[in-house]
């Protein structure tokens, strides 16, 4: 795999977390654990973005 391509990989699984995120947020019975959760793995993969990309 070259790097461009695991590159958007990464970005596509961030935009994955991102709508997930948006969409527990906006349901009521929203679960805070699962939501940390998503953010946390959002997290780290912006941080892998940011690193390869440097």
């Amino acid at each position: 795999m070259t790097m461009s391509s695991h590159l958007n990989e990464l970005k596509k699984k961030h935009q994955t977390l991102s709508d997930a995120v948006e969409a527990a947020q906006r349901t009521l019975s929203a679960d805070d654990l699962e939501i940390a959760k998503l953010k946390k793995q959002k997290l780290q993969i912006k941080e892998e973005i940011a690193r390869l990309s440097a």
